[in-house]
């Protein structure tokens, strides 16, 4: 099955998180989208996305294709209806196609036959949505993961509550902690770790090769994505991968892109002092958006950085490749590639960029390549500052 994952507005609304890739990269649950609609379809995906990132994520086109939109979070029975496509079928919801099943050409031109979607489906809009709807994503990935599946044995010096709700993958570690999934299911990757002393409250997905340090407190709905590192107080929030956030400090009601870091003591608050709606950040309308929430706390683009004892406050937004070291409250809104994180701050030279990029993605043997290069000189060139 050809799969083509497809986006419209909601590329652009959930930005800073999708300033270096396509939405269907985003992390929720246990997997990102791309990786649960191919364990779902069985399927080889593509993009068909913004031309920046036509040659790092290039679509690949077949006479029968299966296009699906990668803001909406699937159902089994979405899954099923997708699967009984006839050729030139497609799936409406509120007059937007979410799925189509035929040529890029009928897709691109709505030649086709479409039936009107009428069951609910968590729809990602906003950076926002991700944790908000984390707990549903993370118990679907695990009730379809461990399916039929028996976890690798928890070792007798741990305390476990609920161990029905608890999967260990082939090679996890978890010794002399505490597993509570009372409240949420407990999922622990391939080569993950959970360190000594660490008390999770359920719901978590510890990615594989991802690490929780000695003394962490995490409690759900909580993604730490793959390689990623954490320690001291997290709450419903996701790490999208190879992210370290390794010492004491609190972060909750956020999402943090890829390959950021977070220096030691780092804070944010996610709850206003007069218990108010939050805010956020919006890129389209270039205001300050409301959110609905009372809590919400720090999104963070890829590449960011901060330094220690940085204290974020209720719904900061943090553009990809800031570094915040300045002292004192950085703003709500920190721009791309700013150096220091306050509004007149000089912006970080691409160059020096580049070699943060290739040095800390060196560690994990990934390589920065000159695709993505050119989709980081992209948003370089072309963000406001």
């Amino acid at each position: 099955m050809n799969v083509i994952l497809f986006c419209q507005q909601e590329q652009q609304t959930l930005l800073p998180l999708t300033f270096l890739k396509p939405a269907g990269e985003l992390r929720m649950g246990i997997f990102t989208f791309n990786e649960r609609w191919q364990k779902l379809l069985d399927g080889k995906n593509s993009y068909l996305t913004d031309d920046y990132f036509a040659d790092l994520y290039p679509i690949t086109t077949q006479e029968n294709n299966y296009f699906i939109h990668s803001a909406y979070f699937p159902t089994h029975n979405f899954v099923q209806k997708i699967k009984n496509l006839k050729k030139n079928e497609g799936i409406k919801l509120n007059d937007q196609i979410i799925a189509f099943h035929g040529s890029k050409t009928a897709f691109d031109n709505q030649l086709g036959n479409f039936i009107n979607w009428t069951e609910d489906l968590m729809h990602i809009q906003r950076p926002y949505d991700l944790f908000s709807f984390n707990d549903k994503a993370l118990q679907f990935d695990f009730e379809f993961v461990t399916r039929g599946r028996e976890s690798q044995p928890i070792s007798q010096t741990n305390g476990v509550i609920h161990p029905e709700k608890i999967f260990l993958e082939e090679g996890a570690k978890v010794e002399f902690s505490v597993l509570n999934a009372t409240d949420g299911p407990i999922y622990i990757g391939k080569n993950a770790e959970i360190l000594e002393g660490s008390l999770v409250r359920g719901g978590l997905a510890l990615c594989h090769d991802a690490k929780l340090n000695m003394g962490s407190k995490i409690y759900g709905a909580t993604t730490v994505g793959p390689w990623c590192k954490v320690g001291g107080e997290v709450n419903n929030s996701i790490l999208t991968a190879y992210s370290n956030k390794g010492h004491e400090g609190f972060l909750g009601n956020s999402v943090i892109g890829e390959w950021c870091n977070l220096g030691a003591d780092t804070n944010n608050s996610n709850l206003k002092n007069n218990y108010g709606e939050v805010k956020l950040w919006n890129y389209e309308s270039k205001k300050f958006d409301k959110t609905g929430l009372q809590f919400c706390g720090l999104i963070m683009g890829d590449h960011a950085k901060s330094a220690i004892n940085t204290q974020f406050n209720t719904g900061t937004v943090v553009g990809t490749f800031a570094n915040i070291f300045r002292a004192g409250f950085p703003p709500n809104k920190i721009e791309n590639f700013s150096w220091g994180g306050f509004s007149g701050d000089e912006k970080f030279r691409i160059e020096a960029a580049y070699d943060t990029a290739e040095k800390m993605m060196g560690r994990r043997k990934v390589q920065l390549t000159d695709e993505l290069k050119e989709v980081i000189k992209y948003v370089f060139n072309s963000s406001e500052y």
